[in-house]
């Protein structure tokens, strides 16, 4: 089959804490991690980084809004947002009183992307 449809409640889905959702694996993806994540309202992450996995990751805000503290500066986020975040630079995401839903996307950087100059 060329493609995989999965609904972000299919119970192939697994979940972590009912906040972390894993559509890379209930996907099969193998060139890149992507994930989504539903934290409630007021909720704060864990700080971290991903130098052992050496991601450079994108952030994708859906629905609500917070703050991703990267390397100590507050970063806004609400729906709609892009936020693209190095390895190496420490992140904390924390909701906001409506709560965040976002997709991480994560890899490892390549020399430079070379998809396609035009569609």
């Amino acid at each position: 089959m060329g493609y995989t449809l999965v609904n972000h409640d299919d119970p192939s889905v697994e979940s972590f804490r009912d906040v972390f959702f894993k559509m890379r694996r209930a996907l099969g993806t193998t060139a890149f991690g992507i994930n989504e994540i539903r934290l409630p309202a007021d909720f704060e992450g864990i700080e971290h980084d991903e130098v052992e996995t050496g991601h450079e990751e994108v952030y994708i805000a859906l629905e609500g809004g917070g703050t991703m503290t990267v390397d100590g500066e507050s970063v806004a986020l609400s729906g709609g947002d892009y936020l693209r975040v190095d390895a190496e630079s420490t992140r904390l995401v924390t909701a906001g009183p409506d709560g965040l839903t976002y997709v991480v996307v994560a890899g490892k950087p390549l020399p430079e992307y070379d998809g396609r100059p035009s569609l």
